[in-house]
């Protein structure tokens, strides 16, 4: 059966794709709301497939719930595909379905390596997954890294594309991200006929699939200690999501509805800390139900020239980005303000310019790696802008995961 199609939205910018993942009330349960406001929650699909089973408490993570032969992509040559949905675990400790896209090589080899490929997450909206995207005609949701995955696949190894955003599209929520992430690799593993079961495996993605990545790294030692990585590479990551968010939403900016979204993205997941809601000033609460259901280019033009004092007033004296909850979410979600470090080596990129990027959390983060002995390749690429520097440093990931799954020895440029 082929998933249903995303709609095509109004223009979106070119390479910010978005993800995002199972449908929202396909949870059966609605999230608790401690705001006056209610939380918008995305429309759901009405792919059943997404649905969450009566018995999921009774799962273990990464254990799969259903399975689904699809065609292959379009823009993927001489594979095929297969959709997992599995067992994951959001950001409060509850259990979750999420689901993975599997693209292999025709005839492929078994114990082949497998790249879990976290895609661009910049979406509020369903139908804008990858799982979904994967097969949608709009051109601004296709996969741009196509080329260098289809490169993947031709070396032999299998391609795990998995829907990071969760049940309810909470964008921003990079720890609910990482884990999927873990999940949709055991998934994978534990589903006998893609005989995976001893594959290598490397992580890789980009901006917010890169923070999905790099949490999912951080992570790893702790939430899936079973699992061997063989490395993870990440470019362009916000790996501090209250920087960002001061950066953006301080003073009137142009993608400031990233900022917006990924405030409601994180509400999503955090009901009962994250107040977002109950800030909003009518302009905030018109902006937040114009993008609940949005793809990258209409959160962004939705959003375009506005700040945080535009839409959200302060409670009893205190701004929105000052809220004690909100700021303990913040730092639930940022890399740089975790303890724990990747037990794989690292690759991370950036644009030597990059000014929707904190670069001083990137900095921290690779430093505090390095102490810690974590082989780190660190490089700082020439990009006109954040977007073509995916395109620029993709090629130096996948040569890195190469040399991992080769087994060559790491290097490291701390």
């Amino acid at each position: 059966m082929r998933p249903r199609t995303a709609r095509p939205h109004a223009r979106r910018i070119g390479a910010v794709l978005a993800a995002a993942a199972a449908a929202a009330t396909v949870a059966t349960v609605t999230a608790p709301t401690a705001s006056a406001v209610p939380i918008v929650y995305p429309a759901a699909l009405t792919d059943g497939f997404y649905n969450a089973p009566a018995d999921l408490a009774d799962k273990a993570p990464g254990e799969v719930l259903a399975v689904r032969s699809v065609p292959p992509p379009a823009l993927f040559f001489d594979t095929t595909a297969v959709q997992l949905k599995f067992r994951s675990t959001n950001s409060q400790g509850a259990p979750i379905a999420a689901v993975t896209t599997v693209l292999s090589p025709t005839g492929a080899a078994p114990a082949r390596p497998v790249l879990s490929f976290q895609h661009i997450v910049n979406a509020l909206g369903l139908q804008c997954a990858p799982s979904q995207a994967l097969y949608t005609s709009d051109p601004n949701l296709m996969i741009r890294e196509a080329p260098a995955l289809n490169g993947a696949l031709q070396q032999g190894w299998s391609v795990a594309i998995p829907d990071h955003l969760g049940p309810t599209s909470a964008y921003g929520a990079a720890r609910l991200g990482g884990q999927i992430t873990l999940d949709g690799i055991r998934a994978v593993k534990n589903h006998t006929p893609l005989a995976l079961t001893d594959s290598p495996v490397g992580l890789a993605g980009y901006s917010g699939g890169g923070m999905a990545t790099a949490m999912a790294a951080a992570l790893a030692p702790t939430y899936a200690p079973e699992l061997e990585l063989a490395g993870s590479a990440f470019g362009g990551a916000p790996l501090n999501i209250g920087k960002m968010a001061k950066g953006l939403g301080d003073a009137p900016h142009p993608v400031f509805g990233l900022a917006m979204a990924a405030a409601m993205g994180l509400e999503r997941e955090y009901p009962q800390q994250m107040p977002v809601s109950e800030h909003l000033n009518p302009e905030g609460v018109a902006l937040r139900d114009s993008i609940a259901n949005a793809c990258t280019n209409d959160i962004i033009a939705g959003g375009a020239g506005r700040s945080i004092a535009a839409v959200a007033d302060t409670i009893n004296g205190t701004a929105l980005l000052d809220d004690p909850s909100i700021q303990a979410v913040f730092a639930d979600n940022s890399v740089e303000a975790l303890t724990s470090v990747p037990n794989a080596p690292i690759y991370e990129w950036h644009a030597n310019d990059d000014v929707l990027i904190p670069v001083d959390a990137i900095t921290s983060t690779m430093r505090r790696y390095c102490d810690a002995g974590v082989p780190v390749q660190s490089e700082s690429v020439w990009s006109p802008d954040h977007l073509s520097a995916a395109v620029v440093g993709l090629p130096g990931a996948i040569s890195f995961l190469t040399d991992r799954f080769a087994g060559v020895t790491p290097t490291s440029n701390c």
